[in-house]
């Protein structure tokens, strides 16, 4: 027990075993309730995304930043403690961290391979998710050419559009339309009048 005190409390063993400590005391507050497991949330705000952002950019993206964060620690802390146990010196030990740290990258990237399959992609919102949606006109008429108006997304944030119409219906500011296409290369949705009376999901 004595030997395994001094090796990880003695260099380079030792400047993973605090991390060790932060990461097991996350964990264990984490499976108790007491924080929750939001994956790149949990280290905080801009931290965190800076943080994600050199983890993707050392091949270890993908994955929530705690679990991988808590990967590279507990590799690179087993590695050069078995490391340590082996060689004494200070060119050795020097050698250790460097195989811990590799060791600790590769061995992380290893284990998150299939995690990443796991983990569901955000998806990315994209104009066409208004098609098939109501919108409240917000200019006084809609024509071919002119006309703006106010969609709603399924996440509930809003948007005002360019929309423009096919035939020559009237439309008043206020009312509501029936987004039924996206112009790709105009940049607008084309609308139809909306009758609430004849939508089949509306509550009887």
């Amino acid at each position: 027990m004595g030997r395994f005190v001094d090796v990880a409390s003695a260099f380079p063993t030792v400047l993973f075993s605090f991390p060790l400590v932060v990461v097991a005391a996350y964990w264990i507050l984490a499976l108790s309730g007491v924080i929750g497991l939001d994956g790149d949330e949990a280290a905080g705000g801009a931290e965190a995304t800076g943080l994600a952002g050199l983890l993707a950019g050392l091949g270890l993206g993908g994955v929530p930043v705690t679990v991988t964060v808590s990967l590279l620690v507990v590799i690179a802390w087993f590695t050069s403690l078995a490391g340590s146990t082996l060689v004494t010196g200070t060119p050795a030990l020097t050698a250790v961290l460097v195989a811990a740290l590799a060791c600790a990258w590769l061995g992380t990237r290893l284990l998150t391979l299939p995690l990443r399959r796991a983990v569901p992609k955000e998806r990315v919102p994209s104009r066409a998710d208004f098609v098939g949606r109501t919108c409240v006109i917000r200019t006084g008429r809609v024509s071919g050419t002119f006309g703006q108006a106010e969609a709603t997304s399924a996440d509930g944030s809003s948007a005002l559009i360019q929309v423009r119409q096919t035939g020559d219906e009237t439309f008043l500011a206020g009312g509501t339309a029936l987004i039924f296409a996206y112009d790709d290369d105009g940049e607008f949705f084309w609308v139809t009048p909306y009758d609430a009376e004849l939508d089949p999901d509306r509550p009887l």
